[in-house]
């Protein structure tokens, strides 16, 4: 979801600043660099970037001040963690913003919204999934990838229409004649992107798939 700064409050963009400066800080500070470099996956990363990046430029306004766009960051967590993806999303919307010459001063906005947010609500899904079901393959794949990127898509949705009901641009009786009602049609084509890349990387590239394991999801099932 991409929502436009011009709809808040200067207070309201200063507090989302501050808020995604610390998330930034945290994910510079907490990143696994040594890990990745071990790896030899820095193209990968860069490649999920310029993907993100590709994919965000698909943007389609629904509502004045609100535009939709699929986010693909459940696949992007569940392959390189909370920190990696923060960065990762943080490039995306940098890229997409110096190419569409979009305002500034919507950057943290939009980056809580379309990034930080549905990164840590698929980490949270991940470990209560991880806790309440059981290692298989196919719980991986289904839960993880489809499920949770569905989720994920559909509550950014209803995130993004609270900030704007919040902000004052509209009401809730206005958003719910107008967008809310289509808000679940986003499950499905963010479960399908995310689902069937999870699906790929699982089954020829297992190794850039940081939460994924061969021996606890495949191997004695």
């Amino acid at each position: 979801m991409t929502l436009d700064p011009a709809l808040f409050t200067p207070f309201a963009l200063w507090s989302t600043i501050l808020l995604y400066g610390l998330c930034l800080l945290l994910a510079l500070w907490y990143a696994p660099w040594r890990e990745l470099l071990r790896a030899r996956l820095t193209h990968v990363f860069f490649g999920a970037t310029v993907a993100l990046i590709m994919l965000w430029q698909m943007d389609t306004p629904v509502q004045p001040g609100l535009s939709y766009h699929l986010l693909g960051l459940t696949a992007v967590t569940l392959m390189f963690g909370w920190c990696f993806a923060v960065l990762a999303a943080s490039l995306a919307l940098l890229g997409v913003t110096l190419n569409s010459a979009s305002a500034w001063d919507g950057f943290a906005l939009n980056a809580l919204v379309s990034g930080v947010l549905p990164i840590s609500l698929t980490l949270v899904l991940l470990i209560l999934i991880r806790r309440y079901l059981p290692k298989q393959f196919f719980v991986y794949v289904l839960v993880n990838g489809f499920l949770t990127a569905g989720l994920v898509g559909v509550a950014m949705g209803y995130m993004a229409a609270w900030l704007l009901v919040g902000a004052g641009a509209y009401s809730m009786a206005e958003l719910r004649q107008s967008v809310l009602p289509f808000f679940p049609l986003m499950f499905l084509p963010e479960a399908m992107l995310n689902g069937w890349i999870m699906v790929i990387l699982v089954a020829f590239r297992p190794h850039w798939v940081y939460s994924f394991s061969d021996v606890e999801y495949i191997k004695g099932k």
